[in-house]
C-alpha cells in the first residue's frame, strides 16, 4: 500500500491575488503573515546574523520594509538555540517588530562545501567559527527555526551548485523532496510559522517538472524556487524559473531565492515571480557602488570627486531626498571621500540602495495594479540602457518575449 503523502494541516499565511497583469504573468498580491502586511511583488532585505549591515531596525522599518531575511544556520552558532529561546527569538532579539524569513541553513552546503558532508542524515558541518562539528539535519533545521520565531521558515534541501550535471542532481532533487516530508511532521509551530517548500533539479526542466509536481502535493503555504543565481547563464535561468512559476500553484506565494540584481528581478516578476532576497544591495553599498535607475555608479571613481549632486536625482531615499527637498543632502562627492574608508558611506549607500530595490517592487507592483505593467518594464529597460535598445540584453528580450512582452516594439 503506498504512503499518503504528508501535507501542511495549518497555515499562518493569507495569500490574495489584488490584480493580475493582462499580457505577462506579472501579479500583485496581499500576503498576511502574523506580523503584518506583505505587499507582492517584494524585495527582502537580508539580515543574515539578525541585522542588517549598515542599518537600524529603525532605518529599515522607515525604508518601508515589511519583512527581512535571517540565516539560520549562523543564528544556530551564534546566539545559539538556547540562547533564543532565552530571548524569545529573533524579533525580540533584533527589536524587529515586522515579518522574518529564515533560509534552512542549506545553503551553507555550497558556500561552506569544503566544510561540509552531506548523507541521507543532514548535513555534517565543521564551524568555520572553531571548527567544531555540527549537524544540520532536517529536524535540526526546523527546531532551530522554531526557536527563531521566523514568520516564513524554509525547508532543509540538498543543494548543489547550479552548473552541477549528473545523477547528483536528480539525487539532490528527490532528497529535497523526502526532506520537506521530515520538516512537515518536524515545525511544532504551523499556526504561526509558515513552511516554504523549495524546488531543486538544477537546470535539468525534466528534473524541475518533478520536484514541482511533487512538492505541490505538500500543501505548503507557499514555494521557493531553488538552486539558481550561482552562475548560469541568464537564459537557463529564466527557462527554469518560467517553467516552473508555469507549474506551481497560482494561489500560493512564489519566491525566488537569491535573486537581487534589478534586471533579474524585473524579468522574473514578469515570469510570475512574487517574493525575492540577496546581499547584492548591502554588500555592493560596501565597494562604494550605488545602484540607481541608470544602472550602478562606482563613487570610488575620481569623476565622482567634486560631483555635488545627490547619488540619484529624483530619489526620495533619506539621503537623497534631503537635497531634493532644499536640505543640504548627501552629495556624491561625499560618498567619494568615505567610500572604502569610513563605515559611514556604506552606512549611507545601503539606505540608498534598500530604497532603491523596495521601491522597484513597489513601482511593479503599482503598474500591476493599474494595468501598465508592460508600459512599466519597457521603461525600466530604456531608462537603465539610456533608450539604446542594442544595448538590451538578449536573455532578458527572449525571456520578456515569451510572457508577450516584446521590448524592441515601438
Amino acid at each position: 500500500m503506498k504512503a499518503a503523502v504528508p501535507q501542511v494541516a495549518k497555515s499562518a499565511l493569507t495569500f490574495e491575488i489584488a490584480a493580475q497583469c493582462s499580457t505577462s504573468k506579472a501579479r500583485a498580491a496581499t500576503m498576511i503573515l502574523p506580523h503584518g502586511v506583505v505587499e507582492t511583488p517584494m524585495f527582502m532585505p537580508v539580515a543574515t546574523q539578525a541585522s542588517l549591515k549598515g542599518l537600524t531596525p529603525e532605518q529599515l522599518e522607515d525604508l518601508g520594509c515589511k519583512i527581512c531575511l535571517n540565516n539560520t544556520y549562523h543564528l544556530g552558532l551564534k546566539p545559539g538555540k538556547e540562547a533564543l529561546d532565552i530571548i524569545g527569538g529573533a524579533h525580540k532579539l533584533q527589536s524587529w517588530s515586522r515579518n522574518i524569513l529564515t533560509d534552512s541553513g542549506g545553503f551553507q552546503m555550497v558556500s561552506l562545501l569544503k566544510l561540509a558532508t552531506i548523507t541521507e542524515e543532514g548535513v555534517r558541518f565543521l564551524s568555520p567559527h572553531d571548527g567544531s562539528p555540527m549537524l544540520l539535519t532536517p529536524e535540526h533545521s526546523i527546531e532551530l527555526q522554531n526557536s527563531i520565531g521566523s514568520d516564513i521558515i524554509m525547508q532543509l534541501d540538498d543543494v548543489v551548485h547550479t552548473l552541477t550535471t549528473g545523477p547528483r542532481v536528480e539525487e539532490a532533487m528527490w532528497r529535497s523532496v523526502r526532506w520537506l516530508d521530515r520538516c512537515i511532521a518536524a515545525n511544532k509551530n504551523e499556526d504561526r510559522q509558515n513552511l516554504f517548500a523549495i524546488i531543486q533539479g538544477g537546470l535539468d526542466l525534466r528534473l524541475r517538472d518533478i520536484c514541482c509536481k511533487e512538492m505541490a502535493k505538500r500543501n505548503t503555504p507557499g514555494i521557493a524556487i531553488g538552486g539558481l543565481s550561482g552562475g548560469e547563464a541568464k537564459t537557463e535561468f529564466c527557462k527554469v524559473v518560467s517553467h516552473c512559476t508555469d507549474l506551481l500553484p497560482r494561489n500560493k506565494p512564489i519566491y525566488c531565492m537569491g535573486v537581487g540584481y534589478a534586471e533579474d528581478m524585473v524579468v522574473s516578476v514578469a515570469m510570475g515571480v512574487d517574493l525575492f532576497d540577496c546581499v547584492y544591495p548591502t554588500r555592493t553599498a560596501r565597494f562604494g557602488n550605488a545602484i540607481t535607475a541608470v544602472g550602478v555608479l562606482n563613487l570610488r571613481n575620481k569623476c565622482f570627486a567634486e560631483d555635488l549632486s545627490v547619488v540619484e536625482p529624483g530619489c526620495r531615499c533619506p539621503i537623497c531626498r534631503l537635497q531634493e527637498d532644499g536640505g543640504m543632502g548627501v552629495t556624491r562627492s561625499f560618498i567619494h571621500h568615505l567610500a572604502a574608508k569610513e563605515t559611514a558611506g556604506a552606512h549611507l549607500l545601503t539606505l540608498h540602495n534598500v530604497h532603491y530595490q523596495l521601491n522597484l517592487m513597489r513601482s511593479a507592483r503599482a503598474s500591476i495594479v493599474n494595468n501598465e505593467f508592460p508600459e512599466f518594464v519597457k521603461s525600466f529597460f530604456a531608462t537603465l540602457h539610456g533608450g539604446q535598445k542594442d544595448k538590451y540584453p538578449q536573455w532578458a528580450i527572449d525571456a520578456l518575449r515569451n510572457v508577450n512582452i516584446d521590448l524592441l516594439a515601438e
